[in-house]
């Protein structure tokens, strides 16, 4: 079973990958929650990490909940992928799956102080395996899909955000928390569209919503989902940097921010014209992958110059 597993999770769930990307996302919400409140982190200890651990072990909850979901499509659609080609077994997902939970559980019942804001994503989660008891009618509809299963995204911010309200004794929710989370789901509200848009030649029987709304449309709402991103992360540039010294370095940001947003838009636009040239999701999740370290890196400079 340890074969296949590391078999499954080198494929389909690297973990140095994953596990970089958690703490990455992790700290990036943690540290804009608190600068955007004018407040400088006054220690990192165990708590941090096991967030970090949390949105590790959920996210490969959900990845592992995704195998059974779509077992049947994935025989005909991905027949190569580890559980479909029968290198690993639904057993070993489901061992893996238990362990998992027990793990994040466990470890949230002990160090966090967010049990309430956890048992929601956790709750979240598992509906989300069960299609919200309405499988006939979520699972053939894309864009229901779409609506009933990516808010766990906010969910999981919302995990991270109230972590650090707590800790620092601040409001959960407010304005300023509210804005943090929609401007960190607007990434990945296009990654999960764009992952879905291919070029005319290379559609089959998989559902994408270049199927549905053809794949000009579907690009141009991705273009405008990032158009939204980008200025509630100016919002936040401003937010976080009013009343501080470091006017040049927020301009900085900005220009940078802006640059980044210049570059997908101008692939989106290449892609409207040669939808063949390349995988447009690809592209996306570069610009998230950069968006998370930018705002990370912003993030750590204004705490030197506080």
């Amino acid at each position: 079973m340890i074969k296949r597993l590391n078999i499954y999770l080198k494929e389909m769930y690297p973990p140095f990958l994953r596990g970089s990307l958690s703490l990455i996302l992790f700290f990036e919400i943690y540290f804009i929650t608190l600068l955007s409140n004018h407040i400088v982190p006054k220690s990192i200890g165990i708590q941090e990490f096991v967030g970090v651990f949390t949105v590790f072990g959920f996210w490969l909850a959900l990845r592992i909940a995704d195998e059974f979901k779509d077992y049947e499509t994935d025989k005909i659609n991905f027949p190569s992928r580890a559980l479909p080609s029968g290198r690993v077994t639904k057993k070993d997902l489901k061992v893996l799956l238990i362990i998992d939970y027990a793990i994040i559980i466990i470890l949230n019942l002990v160090f966090m102080n967010n049990i309430i804001y956890f048992a929601a994503l956790i709750i979240y989660g598992i509906l989300m395996s069960l299609w919200f008891f309405a499988k006939k009618y979520i699972q053939p509809n894309l864009v229901l899909a779409l609506i009933t299963h990516n808010p766990v995204e906010l969910i999981l911010d919302y995990y991270v955000i109230s972590f650090a309200c707590i800790k620092y004794n601040l409001p959960v929710f407010t304005k300023t928390t509210l804005l943090i989370c929609v401007t960190l789901y607007f990434p990945a509200l296009a990654w999960e569209i764009s992952r879905k848009i291919k070029a005319p030649e290379d559609e089959n029987q998989y559902v994408t919503y270049s199927i549905l709304f053809g794949y000009k449309k579907a690009t141009m709402f991705v273009l405008l989902v990032i158009l939204c991103e980008m200025i509630t992360t100016n919002l936040l540039v401003y937010k976080i940097y009013i009343n501080t010294s470091a006017y040049l370095i927020s301009m900085l940001m900005i220009g940078i921010l802006t640059i980044r947003y210049l570059w997908l838009v101008y692939n989106g636009l290449e892609f409207i014209k040669n939808p063949k040239k390349f995988k447009l999701g690809k592209r996306v999740e570069i610009y998230l992958y950069v968006t998370m370290l930018l705002v990370l890196v912003m993030e750590i400079v204004n705490l030197f110059i506080r």
